[in-house]
């Protein structure tokens, strides 16, 4: 059984190439209110986008994303970001103080960022363009919020670039629905099965080839390089590890 909307997810691919073609104001605008449609926590819509069609911009994003070429290319750039600056506003407003001074204040407004993303790339993608999120937006966030005027108590969760795909990328298969599906409770019983199931077919995607490179202190003829050994060594690393004194300096307590 199938839907339209689920054919339309199902066909999700990153895309990393773009044409240099414009994207209308208009399709930015339909995209981003097509994000606002999506579910927000007590309706507080804790989020705001900013929008980057500028080249020089867009530049200087590039640079603090580490170089990354997708972003020069994409004729737009769209920065979400957990924003609770509009209801400070509202409760000044409204002879109130603000409460931001817990981690729950945060993981709402960025829930709420990402639920709204999600929704706006599944937009673009039903339009014909293509998009790609851009973690590397937290590389240098004090940059980026200085060079987008973000105030206190907005942060950049995430960037998308957003355009005309130049070519079209492979569909990488996800895992198994049984690894991250349970029912009735956390089942570990079969999980690493799963995972060398999805190992391998990841390996045969190919696109992992060029990267059997042993880590430090590894065995040289270490296993197949595949999504197993990619994470792990992902996720060993610790990464930008000053956010929380970003996110201090822009007004988000997190007690």
């Amino acid at each position: 059984m199938s839907t339209p909307t689920i054919e339309q997810i199902n066909k999700h691919y990153t895309v990393r190439e773009y044409k240099p073609d414009p994207v209308p104001a208009e399709l930015v605008e339909l995209v981003v209110a097509a994000g606002q449609r999506a579910s927000t926590s007590s309706n507080l819509q804790v989020y705001s986008v900013v929008a980057v069609t500028d080249a020089e911009k867009r530049s200087c994003l590039a640079e603090l994303c580490g170089g990354q070429r997708q972003i020069l290319q994409a004729p737009v750039f769209l920065t979400w970001c957990a924003d609770l600056s509009r209801l400070d506003r509202v409760c000044q407003m409204r002879g109130y103080e603000q409460s931001t001074d817990h981690v729950e204040s945060f993981l709402v407004a960025a829930v709420d960022a990402a639920l709204a993303m999600q929704n706006a790339a599944l937009a673009a993608e039903s339009l014909g363009m293509g998009m790609c999120y851009i973690g590397a937006i937290r590389n240098q966030p004090e940059d980026v919020i200085d060079l987008l005027d973000l105030p206190r108590l907005v942060f950049p969760v995430s960037g998308m670039t957003l355009g005309w795909p130049s070519a079209k990328p492979f569909i990488r298969p996800r895992l198994p629905l049984r690894a991250v599906l349970h029912w009735e409770r956390y089942d570990l019983e079969g999980k690493g099965e799963d995972l060398a199931e999805y190992d391998r077919a990841m390996v045969d995607t190919g696109i992992y080839e060029g990267r059997q490179v042993p880590a430090p202190g590894r065995e040289a003829n270490m296993e197949d390089y595949g999504w197993q050994e990619h994470s792990a060594r992902r996720v060993s690393n610790p990464m930008r590890t000053k956010l929380l004194q970003v996110l201090n300096r822009q007004g988000f307590g997190l007690k």
